[in-house]
């Protein structure tokens, strides 16, 4: 059997800048990459024209060209972790396994199972941090615990990235491209194979003129103007470096830098506090009776609220798998206090529908918006979707791209009256905190 060490790609789907491939490629045997479209994930998704597999196959094929430029490839694979690690050590002799850090709660499971399974082989597995600046342990408070506020953790990170030289390390690996094994194409994949098909849908382009970034922190909040990078889902599959956008716009600006502070704070609190997957992160905000209500769902998934800045978030988002990150803020806030719907069926809803999902992110936005997260406002500051469009959408311009029927006979009355929504869910609230304390 060839003697190989084994790279595993996950949501880091790049040959440059790619930490843990770096540390690969130094080993002392060739390295074999792997990618496994992972039947767990799949297997779960709703729609069989799912754009981010779709994403994600076109984006390993571009990898494979260019790794069959030097004569070795990527060998795919469908099924289970487990199943194919079995696979991989009976084919090869398996010298080591590499692989990037992921540290969504399925995720730190599957790894522990394909790392006891490799254990009872003696083959080391070795992981690198890589989709983050700093990992959910790093950034501690001087007693060791988590922060769980924003500002303070943000300062750490900032005093952080001054002082330690690999938080933002560039890592060459095309200067190490022959160390990749030589072989023969291994097989296709396809999307039919897996029971996928194209989704048609526009991915956002990687490349983002560089005024868009200089100019960040003023044209951020207005969703009738291009103001943001749009570049979500290439942070969550890695087809971009971190560190690089990192580096970038510590030098050109300062707010952007600061989202991408909440990106690693977001993840921190996922990992010290997986509980957050499925409830409050605030426990007293399990006890609030929220509606059960389908039919107030499905206008709010549909756009038909009558509220014209939210009809436009949702519309934007099934049109285009994307929606501004303000109106998120307000579409979220809406659905848990105007209609006092339970948070985890609208942050499924963005699940399903969002090009840039990543569970740590989507997750602390819903709890924020709901009052029960991390920094979050005080449960009876409600956004009023009216005044939310005097302020970001004066002129209509985001409403009017997405509701053409804005302003005729044609568009739907509001569903709730704010005042009446805003005064229930004050008093559901604050009757359902005040029992838990």
């Amino acid at each position: 059997m060839t003697p190989v060490t084994l790279f595993w790609f996950r949501r880091d789907l790049r040959l440059t800048d790619n930490r843990g491939l770096f540390f690969a490629l130094q080993s002392p045997w060739p390295v074999l990459p792997i990618f496994i479209f992972d039947r767990h994930i799949l297997d779960a998704l709703q729609n069989r024209d799912d754009p981010r597999v779709g994403f994600i196959h076109a984006e390993i094929h571009a990898m494979r060209e260019r790794l069959r430029a030097v004569g070795s490839d990527i060998y795919l694979h469908h099924g289970t972790p487990h199943d194919v690690f079995t696979h991989l050590l009976e084919e090869y002799e398996v010298k080591a396994v590499f692989t990037n850090e992921d540290y969504e709660p399925y995720a730190r499971e599957r790894d522990q199972k394909v790392e006891d399974l490799l254990a009872a082989k003696n083959v080391p597995f070795h992981t690198f941090k890589d989709h983050v600046i700093f990992s959910w342990e790093e950034i501690l408070k001087k007693d060791g615990t988590p922060y769980t506020v924003f500002s303070p953790y943000a300062r750490k990170w900032l005093e952080r990235m001054e002082t330690d030289a690999d938080a933002v390390k560039e890592y060459p690996c095309e200067a190490h491209y022959q160390h990749f094994l030589q072989c023969t194409p291994f097989p296709e994949l396809s999307l039919e194979d897996m029971g996928f098909r194209p989704s048609g849908l526009t991915i956002p382009s990687r490349i983002v003129p560089q005024k868009i970034i200089q100019e960040y922190d003023k044209t951020r909040n207005f969703p009738g103007v291009h103001g943001t990078s749009l570049l979500g889902i290439h942070f969550r599959f890695g087809t971009i470096s971190i560190r690089e956008k990192a580096r970038k716009a510590k030098a050109l600006n300062a707010t952007y830098l600061n989202e991408l502070i909440w990106r690693d704070f977001y993840s921190m609190i996922l990992g010290h506090f997986p509980h957050v997957a499925t409830r409050a992160f605030r426990p007293t905000y399990d006890a609030i009776p929220w509606r059960d209500a389908p039919d107030d769902v499905a206008r709010w998934c549909e756009g038909k609220t009558g509220y014209p800045i939210v009809d436009a978030g949702m519309r934007e988002l099934l049109a285009t798998g994307y929606m501004h990150n303000r109106v998120r803020m307000i579409t979220a806030s809406f659905f848990t206090k105007h209609l006092l719907l339970d948070w985890r069926i609208g942050e499924a809803w963005f699940a399903e529908k969002l090009l840039d999902f990543d569970l740590s992110s989507n997750n602390g936005g819903w709890q924020w918006a709901m009052g029960g997260g991390t920094d979050a406002a005080p449960y009876f500051r409600i956004f009023n979707p009216i005044s939310q469009q005097e302020k970001f959408d004066a002129q209509f311009t985001y409403v009017k791209r997405w509701v053409p029927e804005y302003g005729t006979s044609k568009y739907s009355k509001p569903m709730v009256e704010h005042k009446f929504a805003r005064e229930r869910c004050l008093e559901v609230y604050k009757k359902a905190l005040n029992q838990t304390e």
